[in-house]
């Protein structure tokens, strides 16, 4: 039955699109609770090319969804694909994409894509965050492990010319984008939300994790999730991040960086403005590794850089860091301070950053710390008061402080 169920899954008509011929591939959905990912995949390959894919119906998928060299091809999705809450199952199945032992449930690639339609992508994801609340079976730094994985719902990876709109996304088990060695990746009004409705929270819930990707544009997006609103991984450049709404994050995020040891990690180019900032453990944070001595570190020893960064009118409201340049981040203090960060930090820039952090670190509101000298920070128009007392501005081996329009605290190891 299920063979006969693929025979004719894929319904195929031809359609005048513009002023292209089209081939069209309409994905009925089996139903029962059976497996509609073969006939998803089946319309991937029967329209690969000047294409377009309808999944409007209720998909349950629980196979690996593999979209790979499409060219010049439209995916509505306006109804809902949910991935199956079977973690024996998708820990070996889900593709595995290696930085920090990321997997995916639906790996999209090729050319000139068009994801939209107002549809949604449901992660299941509650089912392994309980499991991860009683296993912390993570990899290094919040990462995925190899013998627990926690696939992401979306990558575009490998990938060039591709729109994704107008979709919403929740319950995903992991990051819910990845763009994975990518170029010209735009997202735009997408709605996320990962919350959990248990006693376990959420875990590493990112909106959008950007890796060996230049040429990204997220945009007038709103992000709920206990993680990163946006992500910048290692080799992330020419990046606009703007119009965006996040509410509990862990903040818009560069890095982390400088993780494993002998690896170059670039994060350059990246303008984030018009930001709304809520009840989230950090607003506009850089997050590097120390250095580390130990030439197969997983715990910091990557070198390069970050350079020319632009926070702008980003408003803050009950954040804990509303600015944060951690240059020792997950390195132990007594190792940072004997082995700096390979990794430089210079060129950045925070513009109108204002509003009111939560009091967590009591009157601090803006943290800058170095392990090695940072280069040509500045700030203008950051206006962020706490809770209570006068605002306090911490800054540690800032090679100069005179482009900050606030009086620094300067911290000095002994």
């Amino acid at each position: 039955m299920f063979t006969n169920s693929l025979a004719f899954a894929v319904l195929v008509a031809s359609v005048a699109f513009a002023h292209d011929l089209k081939k069209t591939c309409v994905v009925p959905a089996i139903g029962g609770g059976e497996d509609d990912g073969p006939a998803i995949n089946a319309a991937f390959e029967r329209c690969s090319h000047s294409s377009k894919i309808v999944l409007d119906k209720y998909y349950v998928v629980d196979t690996l969804l593999l979209a790979k060299d499409l060219y010049n091809v439209e995916i509505e999705l306006s109804g809902t694909v949910q991935y199956t809450p079977d973690i024996a199952k998708w820990s070996p199945q889900s593709l595995y994409l290696v930085y920090q032992n990321a997997t995916t449930f639906w790996f999209l690639s090729g050319k000139s894509i068009h994801l939209y339609g107002g549809g949604t992508l449901d992660g299941n994801g509650q089912v392994w965050w309980d499991t991860f609340n009683n296993t912390h079976n993570a990899g290094t730094a919040g990462g995925s492990s190899t013998t627990f994985a926690r696939p992401i719902p979306l990558t575009v990876g490998n990938a060039t010319n591709v729109v994704v709109e107008n979709i919403r996304q929740i319950g995903s088990p992991f990051w819910n984008n990845f763009v994975y060695q990518s170029t010209n990746v735009t997202y735009r009004n997408i709605h996320i939300r990962s919350q959990s409705y248990s006693s376990s929270p959420t875990a590493n819930s990112d909106g959008w994790d950007i890796y060996r990707s230049s040429h990204v544009n997220i945009r007038d997006s709103v992000v709920i999730n206990d993680d990163d609103c946006v992500s910048f991984k290692p080799n992330s450049t020419n990046i606009v991040v703007a119009n965006m709404w996040c509410n509990g994050s862990h903040g818009i995020s560069v890095g982390s960086l400088g993780q494993y040891a002998g690896e170059t990690d670039i994060v350059a180019n990246v303008s984030v403005t018009n930001i709304t900032m809520l009840n989230a453990q950090n607003g506009a944070r850089i997050k590097v590794f120390g250095g580390n001595p130990d030439p197969s570190s997983t715990t910091g020893g990557g070198t390069r850089y970050v350079k020319n960064i632009t926070f702008a009118d980003f408003h803050v409201e009950d954040v804990d860091n509303p600015i944060l340049i951690d240059q020792c981040y997950s390195t132990n203090t007594a190792v940072c301070a004997q082995y700096p960060s390979k990794l430089s930090i210079s060129d950045v820039h925070y513009v109108n950053v204002t509003g009111t952090s939560s009091g967590s670190e009591g009157d601090v509101v803006v943290d800058l710390e170095c392990s090695d000298t940072c280069e040509d920070i500045t700030a203008e128009g950051v206006r962020i008061a706490p809770p209570n007392g006068t605002a306090t501005y911490i800054c540690k081996n800032i090679a100069s402080t005179a482009q900050l329009n606030f009086n620094c605290t300067v911290l000095i190891d002994l």
